[in-house]
C-alpha cells in the first residue's frame, strides 16, 4: 500500500480516472478539475504546475486520489481510512507537497490530517455537498425568466464572477477561457427581469452522468427578491437535459439561507467538507 506523487497529467489520470470514474457525486470536484486539465491544459487553474497523488492498495487498485492546483488548496479526494493514516506523515515529508498551505477534504479526513500535520492549521471554510432528488420550483416564482448566456454576455460574466470570488475570498482570478469554455455547451444561465440580468447560475459539462451547479450569484442591489432561486431551479434543470444522471452542488454552510433555499428546490445533503489553512 503506498502513495504515489507526481507532475504527470498522463500519469495520474491512467492510475486514478477509474477510481475517481467510480465515485461521480463525492469525488465530483477532482472529475471536473481533472477534466478542465486535460482540456485546456496543465496551467488552466494557475501559473504553477498541478502536483497529483494517487493511493495504491494491498490489491493493487488504485483507491483514492488527490490534486493541487496553485493557488487553491490540496484537494482530497474519497480515500479508505489507511489512505488518510499515511497521508498525513507525507504532508511534511513529500517534496511535491512542500509548497501545500490549505487542504479540502471530507470533514473526518481533514480533522485527522490537521491531527498529523506539523503545522497549526484553522478551518477557513465547512461546505456541504448536495444531490438534486426531485427538482421543485421556487415558491413564489421570482419575476422576470432565465435565458443561455452568450458571447455578447461575456464582460458581465467575468465582473461577476470577479466579485462571486471576492466575496467568498476564493483565490485566484476569474478565467475568460473557463468562461467560453461553459458557454461553449450551454453552461451558463443568467435570470433576467425588466430586460437585463439580476442572477447567474453555472453548471459543470457532465462527467461520469455528474454535474455540479456553481457559481451562482446576485448581485448586493438586487438581492432578496429570488432571483437565485429561479437562477439556481432552471440551471439545475438544463444540466439535466445535459445529460446529467446526477445534479450536485455544494454550499457554505455558514449561509443559511442558501442552504434553505436548496432543499426547497429538491437538493439532499450527501457529506461535508472541511477547508483547513496552515497558519
Amino acid at each position: 500500500m503506498t502513495w504515489t506523487f507526481s507532475n504527470d497529467l498522463a500519469a495520474y489520470l491512467s492510475a486514478a480516472r477509474p477510481a475517481l470514474a467510480a465515485r461521480p457525486v463525492v469525488d465530483t470536484v477532482l472529475l471536473t478539475v481533472t477534466e478542465s486539465l486535460e482540456r485546456r491544459g496543465p496551467r488552466a487553474h494557475g501559473d504553477a504546475d498541478p502536483v497529483f497523488g494517487w493511493w495504491t492498495g494491498a490489491d493493487g487498485t488504485v483507491a483514492g486520489a488527490l490534486l493541487c492546483t496553485p493557488p487553491f488548496p490540496l484537494l482530497i479526494g474519497s480515500l479508505p481510512p489507511e489512505a488518510v493514516e499515511a497521508l498525513g506523515p507525507r504532508l511534511t515529508a513529500e517534496p511535491l507537497l512542500a509548497e501545500v498551505r490549505g487542504i479540502n477534504a471530507r470533514r473526518p479526513d481533514a480533522l485527522a490530517l490537521a491531527a498529523a500535520w506539523e503545522t497549526p492549521t484553522r478551518i477557513v471554510e465547512e461546505l456541504r455537498l448536495y444531490r438534486l432528488g426531485t427538482l421543485a420550483a421556487p415558491v413564489p416564482l421570482p419575476a422576470g425568466g432565465p435565458r443561455l448566456a452568450a458571447e455578447a454576455d461575456l464582460p458581465l460574466l467575468l465582473a461577476w464572477t470577479e466579485e462571486f470570488k471576492r466575496e467568498t475570498n476564493e483565490p485566484g482570478l476569474a478565467s475568460e477561457a473557463a468562461l467560453r469554455e461553459r458557454l461553449s455547451y450551454g453552461g451558463v444561465l443568467l435570470w433576467e427581469h425588466d430586460g437585463r440580468p439580476v442572477s447567474l447560475a453555472a453548471f459543470s459539462r457532465p462527467i461520469g452522468g455528474a454535474s455540479r451547479v456553481g457559481l451562482v450569484y446576485t448581485p448586493p442591489t438586487v438581492r432578496g427578491r429570488g432571483y437565485a432561486a429561479g437562477v439556481t431551479h432552471a440551471a439545475s434543470g438544463a444540466a439535466h437535459a445535459a445529460g446529467a444522471r446526477e445534479v450536485l452542488l455544494f454550499t457554505d454552510l455558514a449561509n443559511p439561507t442558501s442552504n434553505g433555499i436548496y432543499q426547497r428546490l429538491g437538493y439532499t445533503p450527501v457529506e461535508d467538507r472541511v477547508h483547513l489553512e496552515a497558519l
